[in-house]
């Protein structure tokens, strides 16, 4: 195991800083201040721009999201929007391409997914129980699905973040 002085932490405002993966991770309705706080700590991981959060997400300071937000909620930058719909549309006018990550007819599996790397994205994950509001499905440009094998056939919010957030970080890096 490494030890703490190996791992080559920067530091807050040297993540400020640095070039971010043009990737806005956008929050409907999570409901968990824990899923809250380990989208920021993966958003953190992979230089995510910024993280949306909307409707009923709660937002820092909160000593529940830090729990598992460990302070990356100090080093990544978000906004609040009471609806998810008008996050969206903040995007699309600042030429975001806009997926929704939901299971639904024509969506674009994450393995067949092929970024552009012109582009500025935003992914938009939804309440744990309900998924992503169906206007704003209807608002995005596409909806990306994570392939499932098993007997299930759904993940939690923060593990849905994780997968897909690595995969922008992967192609747009």
């Amino acid at each position: 195991m490494k030890k703490i002085t190996e791992l080559n932490r920067v530091s807050v405002d040297e993540f400020k800083k640095a070039i971010k993966t043009p990737l806005v991770v956008v929050l409907d309705n999570v409901r968990s201040l824990n899923n809250i706080g380990s989208v920021f700590r993966s958003s953190d991981a992979f230089l995510v721009e910024a993280v949306y959060l909307c409707g009923i997400t709660a937002t820092p300071p909160d000593a529940e999201i830090h729990k598992t937000a460990l302070g990356s909620e100090d080093s990544v930058a978000w906004r609040y929007f009471e609806k998810t719909k008008d996050a969206v549309t903040d995007l699309k006018t600042r030429g975001f391409f806009v997926c929704a990550i939901e299971q639904a007819e024509g969506s674009i599996m994450l393995n067949d997914l092929h970024l552009d790397k012109e582009h500025n994205y935003a992914i938009v994950l939804g309440n744990e129980v309900k998924g992503v509001g169906q206007d704003v499905v209807d608002a995005c440009d596409c909806c990306i699905e994570i392939p499932q094998f098993g007997t299930k056939h759904s993940l939690n919010v923060s593990v849905a973040a994780g997968i897909v957030v690595w995969e922008f970080f992967k192609q747009m890096g």
